[in-house]
């Protein structure tokens, strides 16, 4: 499942504006590692700069009243800072000048700058509202998890970007259209759902009748709870209230207006093939994605072995647990038999809430067995708002806080509990939660002597590979009480091994969304809901998916390795500190970084 992202999810950052340059000297490596620590972090914190969302995300309250900058423009001026950013590295160090972990972060700088110089020309390809996401949804989001009420000037900072956000909708329709002037039109299957969504937002008081809306809502609860006196709590309340009603609905209805104006000209679902160049853009994407140079006829093999092998494994638990009947039959069994269903209804969302909770409870537990280090900031198991259901992926992970305030949250879609399997709960939880993306994302944002950059970003691959490898890990660790845990577990392995077929089949191959669908469900228990919510996704999100799997088989390749050449030297806490006491990494750099650790075993 992807990282809340807001991309996240943690996208590969380009760096931004420029530091002044600095004379090349020659230095002790250490000097020499303590200033290029100096020089990424005033880097780091120049780009964040550009973004007053991001800052917002991190914890920070910096122009706390703004928006981000959604133009072409601003994508462009941040692309040309970090050019001069690198031509800066470059004239001020050497990697032979320094440590390590230091000749690893010049050689990460570099990696990101190149890979955002490359990607650029694809940029106007990516469609800013779809399924996926988009503005529409993404700046509640902001707003209702990461913007804090501590003081009045905070609330006042609320209401501007609520004011602000016509601005941001009026330069995405602005997008929008430019793109579709030039034939690049989003499938049809987005328009529908996404209009939905940004519909709900704008329901409820002070929009219409009825209870506050959601931003209404979360805006009322962080005032009332304000240290003021109560005619400056009811002038806020009435300040808010009008931005909803004038600026903020003028946004969501010019947005509406361009999907509206834009619908019609989409002509089916199609992959990436179908617009201009865009099986370079597809080649792009599956890079920046695996941070590998797999090709799509690789990857589509390698996912059909996989989802072979998969299967061999699924026939085993069929059979432990006595079913009669082929695997596309249990594969029904699974998906409609009542015991492995929540009821739909409150009650039954909460159940998996407590369960999805005791499954976490279980990994941290247990995890003094398998880490020498664990993450400090905390973790929590929400479900996903009601108003995002609709376009919201099956389960994600939003990260803490810089300074670990604000907890990681693990989030599941319950929109329909009809669609959502007892036996996956564990194994997803060990995915967006323990032992998965917060052992992994959190305890890289606490790396002391890390640059912001390689805290606060990160790699396809890596952490969708760790996600992944931390689902069959939580069987080590005991989480998966039965057979069809693990069932529920291999669901959601194969569910991977499908996307490697799925996304290269969409986007290189031309498979229509109907094929992919009917691969999907003949080859796994997943829900339609899910089957159909996750196809839409592959096509929105051109190569994103390959990464999963393709980072697993690295990690798992890497602990192969590394218990076969140390045997009874071999420890588990070990093995983990050297996969993630560095951060992400792209996978070529995490083969070094495990190969040092097997040599420093060995000596």
């Amino acid at each position: 499942m992807r990282l809340a992202l807001a991309l996240l999810l943690f996208p590969a950052l380009p760096f931004g504006p420029a530091i002044a340059p600095a004379l090349a000297q020659v230095a002790p490596a250490g000097t020499q590692d303590e200033a290029l620590l100096e020089f990424l972090d005033r880097a780091y914190d120049e780009r964040v700069k550009l973004s007053p969302e991001e800052q917002t995300r991190l914890g920070f309250k910096t122009d706390y009243e703004r928006l981000d900058d959604y133009t072409d423009a601003a994508a462009v001026r941040e692309q040309a800072l970090a050019e001069r950013q690198l031509q800066d590295l470059h004239a001020r160090f050497r990697p032979e000048q320094l440590g390590e972990r230091a000749r690893v972060s010049y050689r990460l700088f570099e990696y990101e700058v190149e890979r955002g110089r490359e990607s650029a020309r694809f940029r106007k390809l990516r469609f800013p509202v779809t399924t996926n996401g988009s503005p529409a949804g993404q700046i509640p989001v902001l707003l209702i998890n990461n913007h804090k009420i501590d003081s009045v000037a905070d609330a006042e900072a609320y209401i501007a970007r609520l004011r602000d956000t016509e601005r941001v909708m009026r330069e995405v329709a602005a997008s929008m259209r430019e793109q579709a002037a030039a034939g690049i039109v989003p499938n049809k299957v987005n328009f529908a759902p996404a209009r939905a969504d940004a519909r709900k937002v704008i329901t409820g008081a002070p929009f219409d009748g009825g209870a506050d809306s959601t931003l209404m809502a979360d805006f009322r609860k962080k005032v009332t709870a304000l240290d003021a006196p109560a005619a400056a709590k009811d002038k806020l309340l009435q300040e808010a209230g009008a931005a909803l009603t004038g600026p903020f609905q003028r946004g969501y209805d010019a947005l509406i207006a361009a999907l509206d104006e834009i619908e019609p000209q989409s002509k089916g679902n199609f992959g990436v093939w179908s617009l201009p160049d865009g099986e370079a853009y597809y080649a792009d994407r599956l890079k920046r994605s695996t941070t590998t140079d797999l090709t799509a006829d690789q990857i589509h093999g390698l996912g059909l072995a996989q989802v072979a092998a998969i299967r061999q494994e699924m026939e085993a638990i069929k059979r432990e647990v006595g079913f009669d009947g082929t695997l596309e039959q249990f594969f029904d069994h699974i998906r409609t038999d009542p015991q492995f269903k929540y009821p739909n209804s409150e009650a039954g969302r909460e159940a998996y809430l407590h369960d999805a909770r005791g499954v976490i409870a279980a990994a941290m537990a247990a995890a003094p067995r398998y880490f020498s280090v664990l993450p400090k900031a905390a973790l929590e198991v929400r479900a996903v708002e009601k108003w995002r259901e609709a376009t919201a992926s099956t389960a994600f992970y939003n990260s803490p806080s810089a300074d670990g305030s604000r907890p990681g949250i693990y989030y599941v879609n319950l929109i329909d509990m009809n669609q959502t399997q007892k036996v996956q709960v564990a194994a997803i939880a060990a995915h967006e939660g323990a032992p998965g993306h917060h052992f992994q994302i959190a305890r890289q944002q606490e790396l002391a002597g890390l640059p912001k950059f390689r805290r606060f970003g990160g790699y396809g691959a890596y952490m969708e590979g760790w996600g992944l490898y931390s689902e069959r890990l939580a069987n080590e660790m005991g989480l998966y009480k039965d057979p069809y845990d693990r069932f529920g577990m291999l669901s959601l392995q194969v569910w991977r091994a499908i996307r490697l077929v799925l996304d290269t089949g969409i986007h290189s191959k031309r498979w229509t969304r109907e094929q992919a669908i009917e691969y999907f469900r003949s080859n796994s228990s997943v829900s339609d809901t899910d089957i159909a919510r996750e196809v839409d996704r592959y096509f929105n999100w051109p190569g994103q998916a390959t990464s999963y799997m393709v980072g697993q088989l690295k990690i798992a390749e890497l602990r192969a390795r590394a218990e076969r050449e140390l045997g009874p030297r071999f420890d588990i806490r070990e093995f983990h500190e050297a996969v993630l006491g560095e951060g992400a990494l792209p996978l070529d750099l995490l083969e070094d970084q495990v190969e040092r650790y097997i040599a420093a075993k060995r000596s």
